[in-house]
């Protein structure tokens, strides 16, 4: 059964709401983009079902575009923190059932949540740290977080463990971590318990705990 379209509210259109937009356009879903600047609701009109130039703190003016009948609501406006709020409480009065929202401090964070936002984000910091991670270790390539305090790490095969076999690495009784499986370009080779043996430049991928990801990479 195909998955039902989705309906989407961006509101501010700099460069985080327009990426967002237009991802989410590309995806398929149907895709309302909102700014009060001209020229950022033009720069993306063509990508989208949708561009309208309005004051999202405006209810009246929201309603009457029929945006009280959106799925979701991304409040990506970054430079303007009492517009940001007031725009997140306009949606919520609207009934919209699912609210993220761009936070550029940690007050404005706290005030987004007390307003029951389903997420808040902090791209610059969320884009930073992950780009820290990397640099850190050469091996990581990718990670990603999937809650309660479980991540799944993208490991780079070194040269030195060349010609090792799969289960030689005692990830899984040393440290604790699941292979989720391994990578040679883009054939999937297996997983816990197989024969793979590991070439230069595979991708490990390992589901565990951040200090377990980071006591292994440190002896790689």
């Amino acid at each position: 059964m195909p998955r039902k379209q989705q309906t989407f509210v961006v509101v501010g259109l700099g460069t985080f709401g327009s990426t967002v937009a237009n991802e989410l356009a590309r995806f398929g879903n149907h895709v309302t983009g909102i700014d009060l600047s001209e020229r950022n609701v033009a720069a993306i009109a063509d990508n989208l079902d949708r561009t309208l130039i309005l004051d999202a703190r405006e209810d009246i003016a929201l309603r009457d575009a029929g945006i009280d009948t959106c799925d979701i609501a991304v409040v990506a406006i970054g430079d303007d923190i009492e517009a940001s709020i007031l725009a997140t409480i306009t949606l919520k009065t609207l009934g919209i059932s699912k609210i993220w929202a761009k936070a550029t401090s940690k007050n404005h964070h706290r005030i987004l949540s007390k307003l029951g936002v389903d997420r808040v984000i902090h791209p610059e910091k969320e884009v930073g740290t992950h780009i820290a991670q990397v640099l850190h270790n050469p091996l990581v390539r990718d990670y990603v977080s999937l809650g309660n305090g479980q991540h799944v790490v993208n490991f780079l095969i070194p040269e030195a463990l060349e010609g090792r076999r799969l289960p030689e690495l005692d990830h899984n009784k040393k440290y604790d971590l699941r292979c989720i499986g391994v990578l040679r370009g883009s054939e999937y080779l297996g997983s816990d318990g197989s024969d793979t043996t590991l070439e230069k430049d595979d991708l490990l991928l390992l589901l565990g705990s951040r200090q377990n990801l980071r006591d292994f990479a440190g002896s790689l």
